[in-house]
C-alpha cells in the first residue's frame, strides 16, 4: 500500500501544476496587472505611476513565465508565475491584493465553514440513507412510488429556492433563528440553524435517491436471497446485509467529499453572511482578486486529490478482497 500511496502523490504532482497554469493563463486572459492595479486603486486616482507603483509592491512587475534579464536558475523563478503560483506547493499563499495574509484568512474561515459542513454532512449522511432504507423496505408500494416522486421535486427546485424560502420563513415570518450573521462560540449556534437544515433538506432529494439506487441493486442479488432462505427477517437483511455491502458505493461519494468541507459553500456562506472560506472565495472573485483565488483553486485540487486517495484506502477497510498495488 505504501508504494501505491507514493505512487499517487507522485502522480498528484503534474495535475495540481497543470490546474496552477490553467488558472493563471485564464485569469490573466480576463484581467491583466494593469487592470487589477486600476480596479484596486480606482479609475480616477489610476496614473500610469500610481499603477507601475501598485505593481512593483505586489510582484506584478516581473515577466510572466521567463525572464530574459535575469541569468541562469533566475530566469525562471523570478517571474509573476513562479512568485505567485509555484509558491503554493510550499503552502506559501502570500498576501491578498488588499495586504491581508491569504493564509492567515484561511485559518481563521476555515472555523466558521467547517461549523456549517460537518453537521450538514453527518445529518445528510444519517437522513438521506435512512430515507433511502424506508423506501427500500416499502418497495413497490405506494409509499415507494411518491418517496421517488418527492425526491425528483425536491431534485428539481433550485437550492437557492431553499435558501431565501427558509430565510422569509424561519427567520422573517416566525422569527424563531437570525436571518444572516455569525458570532463566535456557543452563540454561533443560532446563527447556524437555519443554514444547516436548510443544507439538509436541499441535499435530500438527490441523495436518497442514489443510496436508493444502490440498495435496490444489492437486494437482488443472489447472497439476499440465500439470507432470506435462511429464515431472516427483511430487516436484518436490509441492515446487516445489504447496507454494508453497499458501503463500497457510498463511500465513494462520502469520503471524497469529506476533504471538501473545509472549502465551505459558496451559496450559504454568502446569503447567510457567515465569514467561512465560501464567502471568501466569492467576495475575492467579485473583487477580483487573483492571489486569493489562485489559494482557494489550489487548495480545492489538493484535498480533492487527498479524498481520492482517501477513497481507495476506505475500499480496503471495507472489503478486505481490495488491494492496492
Amino acid at each position: 500500500m505504501l508504494a501505491y500511496l507514493v505512487r499517487r502523490a507522485l502522480y498528484a504532482i503534474p495535475i495540481l501544476i497543470g490546474v496552477n497554469l490553467l488558472t493563471f493563463v485564464l485569469f490573466f486572459v480576463v484581467n491583466s496587472p494593469d487592470d487589477m492595479a486600476r480596479m484596486q486603486i480606482g479609475v480616477k486616482r489610476a496614473t500610469p505611476e500610481a499603477i507601475e507603483r501598485w505593481k512593483a509592491e505586489r510582484g506584478y512587475d516581473k515577466p510572466m513565465f521567463v525572464n530574459t534579464a535575469a541569468e541562469g536558475g533566475a530566469r525562471f523563478t523570478d517571474t509573476i508565475f513562479f512568485d505567485k503560483s509555484l509558491r503554493m506547493f510550499a503552502l506559501e499563499f502570500g498576501r491578498a491584493d488588499d495586504g491581508r495574509d491569504i493564509g492567515q484568512e484561511i485559518r481563521d474561515r476555515m472555523g466558521p465553514s467547517l461549523a456549517i459542513a460537518l453537521p450538514t454532512f453527518i445529518l445528510s449522511l444519517f437522513v438521506s440513507i435512512s430515507f433511502a432504507l424506508l423506501l427500500v423496505f416499502f418497495r413497490a408500494t405506494y409509499l415507494d412510488f411518491w418517496g421517488v416522486v418527492l425526491c425528483v421535486a425536491m431534485m428539481s427546485i433550485s437550492s437557492l429556492f431553499y435558501i431565501i424560502g427558509g430565510q422569509w420563513l424561519v427567520s422573517k415570518m416566525w422569527a424563531l433563528v437570525p436571518i444572516s450573521g455569525y458570532a463566535p462560540g456557543l452563540d454561533a449556534t443560532r446563527f447556524l440553524m437555519l443554514p444547516v437544515l436548510i443544507s439538509v433538506v436541499a441535499g435530500i432529494g438527490s441523495s436518497a435517491r442514489w443510496y436508493r439506487t444502490i440498495f435496490l441493486e444489492e437486494i437482488s442479488k443472489d447472497y439476499v436471497r440465500t439470507a432470506r432462505a435462511k429464515g431472516l427477517s427483511e430487516l436484518a437483511v436490509l441492515f446487516r446485509h445489504v447496507l454494508r455491502n453497499a458501503l463500497i458505493p457510498i463511500l465513494t461519494g462520502v469520503v471524497v467529499v469529506i476533504p471538501l468541507l473545509f472549502m465551505g459553500s459558496l451559496l450559504v456562506e454568502s446569503f447567510f453572511a457567515i465569514p467561512g472560506l465560501g464567502s471568501y472565495t466569492i467576495d475575492a472573485i467579485n473583487a477580483q482578486d487573483f492571489s486569493v483565488v489562485r489559494a482557494m483553486v489550489f487548495i480545492g485540487s489538493l484535498l480533492y486529490i487527498i479524498g481520492l486517495i482517501l477513497t481507495d484506502i476506505s475500499y480496503t477497510l471495507v472489503d478486505p478482497r481490495v488491494r492496492l498495488e
